[in-house]
């Protein structure tokens, strides 16, 4: 679809464009060029971009956006990279025509795109540079997925709440234990900085500024547009696997492990556990807390409810999914739900379970 009173030749969508297709970094009405002087209305919003971000991180929120224009509350927009120019995302899209930030002109929000390398190399130092400039001159400061990164990086975070993509949120917090990390929410608010976590969550977290700017009848207008919740239920606790985690470093906490993982329904109590290691209870549980950061008690109980997750989706009934795994009653399987997950078996069986469409 293409904005009304567009000027530029290029109306395709970034999110369907194809490699080597370009996307000009100001393309919705109302954004002004950098080298004018006129000055922007309320709203502008600035999108710093680069090479092998993830595209869904940008899209996603430029999309709200670009919809709550066509709802009366236009977002003027700009991509911003650290040199300007041509950035390629890590599904090959070029985006063209991104300014530096010397160049942006006035802003109000800053959204920061994530990728895989800033939780694993960290963002580099062009890329902080630009970011820290933004950063100072935005009302407002968005990450989307691991672009929480840069942000604990500048020390933007330190004592705040955040969070970012479920895979990497231990690695945040462990890099930056300043950092508040929240591992199970969409988007976390603290002050100005607006943290959001993977991948689609970026529509989320537009949502929300959204909501804040206009109210709650223009971001449920947007979301009923996208096809989406309003609110999402549940956390993102409920896309992740408990057994996903760090593993036991040493061979005796590993063996313990190794024997949960296997049968999770059998006897895994504390003193079980101890006896089966030769160790006490109080050394196991020192050996839980220095190699996992957790009780004995709440890493078996995740490990159940990971087993619990996967019986539901091959077809099991909540029933036999709470004997099966270990968590005992239909009602203590909702309660680890509950807890954890933040929805019901019923609802994530329904949610997860298969994307085929049901027989007519």
């Amino acid at each position: 679809m293409t904005d009304p009173g567009k000027s530029h030749p290029d109306t395709t969508h970034p999110g369907t464009t194809h490699p080597g297709t370009t996307y000009p970094g100001t393309t919705y009405p109302g954004t002004t060029h950098p080298d004018t002087t006129e000055q922007d209305p309320p709203g502008r919003v600035a999108f710093l971009v680069f090479d092998e971000l993830t595209l869904l991180d940008l899209s996603g929120p430029l999309e709200v956006f670009h919809l709550a224009g066509a709802l009366g509350h236009p977002y003027p927009t700009v991509l911003v990279s650290p040199r300007g120019g041509t950035v390629t995302a890590s599904n090959g899209v070029a985006l063209a025509g991104t300014v530096a930030p010397a160049d942006t002109g006035p802003l109000d929000t800053l959204v920061i795109a994530g990728a895989d390398h800033l939780a694993t190399r960290g963002p580099d130092r062009e890329l902080l540079a630009a970011a820290g400039d933004l950063t100072e001159r935005a009302r407002r400061v968005a990450t989307v997925c691991s672009g929480a990164f840069v942000l604990a990086a500048l020390g933007q975070l330190d004592g705040r709440r955040a969070t970012t993509h479920w895979r990497h949120a231990a690695a945040l917090a462990r890099r930056h234990p300043e950092v508040r990390v929240e591992p199970d929410a969409l988007h976390v608010r603290d002050g100005r900085f607006h943290t959001g976590a993977g991948i689609s969550a970026g529509i989320d977290l537009a949502l929300a500024l959204v909501e804040d700017d206009h109210g709650a009848d223009t971001a449920r207008g947007i979301a009923r547009e996208l096809v989406m919740f309003m609110r999402r239920p549940g956390g993102q606790s409920q896309f992740s696997t408990a057994v996903a985690g760090p593993s036991a470093r040493g061979e005796l906490l590993r063996a313990v492990t190794e024997a949960v993982l296997a049968d999770p329904a059998a006897d895994h109590g504390l003193p079980a556990m101890a006896a089966a290691a030769a160790v006490s209870t109080r050394h196991l549980t020192r050996l839980f807390r220095a190699e996992l950061d957790t009780t004995p008690a709440r890493w078996v109980e995740r490990v159940r409810l990971d087993r619990a997750q996967q019986l539901l989706l091959d077809g099991h009934s909540v029933t036999s999914a709470a004997r099966r795994s270990g968590l005992g009653s239909d009602e203590s399987l909702r309660r680890a739900f509950a807890h954890h997950l933040g929805t019901t078996p019923s609802d994530y069986r329904r949610r997860f379970g298969t994307a085929r469409l049901a027989p007519r």
